[in-house]
């Protein structure tokens, strides 16, 4: 492995990591519904628990509610239980066929929480970007080591190194600051 392989590694991997920090990030309820809310939710379908968004249609009614639409009639009552079961907080409401999920609104504290969540979260993302940085760097030291590259080349490569978790760190950090701004906007 080159020092090339291993700085081209270390970002993609870096990119996974933020990526899924966003993915984590969308889950977080702010002052206004999203689908994405819904996805954690599991629901008994034939013994087996699925998300859901694969048994059912998950969209916005409006401003304040959330639209479920099962795809089969009998699981009306399954995914409203379980969405009532959930620690979301939710309290479903079935209308025929559909199921709507209206959004309370938050209070001061429970904005408050959902911050010092998105702020772990991001420091989790954080060690695991500076752990890829750790491993690339012993990777290189290892070339060094295994007279396969010159310290030249690992200053270089421990430089370039530093440069894209630094910009992967404001990623995150900027991340955290408009999540923190959804959540607080009344």
């Amino acid at each position: 492995m080159t020092i090339a392989d291993i700085k081209k590694t270390t970002e993609t991997k870096m990119g996974q990591s933020i990526a899924a920090f966003s993915n984590s990030l969308t889950k977080i309820r702010t002052g206004r519904p999203s689908p994405a809310l819904l996805d954690t939710v599991q629901v008994d379908y034939y013994g087996s628990m699925v998300p859901i968004s694969q048994v059912a249609n998950v969209s916005l009614l409006d401003a304040r509610t959330l639209s479920v639409q099962p795809w089969e009639k009998p699981m009306a009552a399954k995914i409203e239980k379980a969405i009532r079961d959930s620690d979301l907080g939710l309290n479903p409401s079935s209308m025929g066929e559909l199921i709507r999920v209206p959004m309370p609104p938050m209070s001061e504290e429970r904005r408050k929480e959902l911050t010092k969540v998105v702020r772990t979260e991001g420091e989790a993302a954080k060690v695991a970007v500076r752990n890829l940085r750790r491993d690339a760097n012993e990777s290189v030291k290892k070339l060094v080591k295994d007279k396969l590259a010159s310290e030249d080349d690992q200053k270089r490569a421990e430089a370039d190194i530093q440069k894209v978790t630094d910009s992967r760190i404001t990623e995150i950090d900027k991340l955290i600051a408009s999540k923190e701004q959804e959540i607080m906007a009344v």
